[in-house]
């Protein structure tokens, strides 16, 4: 049950967020994390800040690829 109470300690996070809908998928191999808030993303823009990618339509974020997500999770 431990593994549940990391989620558990996030759900403050998710239900602040302003996205009805998230889908997270995680790449162990390269340790990347995709969060994408509409599926298809169908981006048409992307901006990248250090080791994390925001990619837009348009205006709008509709989703986000964590580089490296490990080490994120232990900052």
């Amino acid at each position: 049950m431990e593994e549940i109470s990391g989620v558990l300690d996030s759900l403050p996070y998710i239900l602040k967020m302003p996205f009805k809908r998230i889908w997270i998928d995680y790449d162990e191999e390269a340790d990347v994390l995709y969060i994408s808030f509409r599926k298809p993303q169908q981006a048409n823009d992307s901006l990248m800040e250090e080791d994390i990618i925001y990619h837009y339509r348009d205006d709008d974020l509709v989703g986000i690829t964590i580089l490296h997500a490990k080490n994120k999770a232990v900052e």
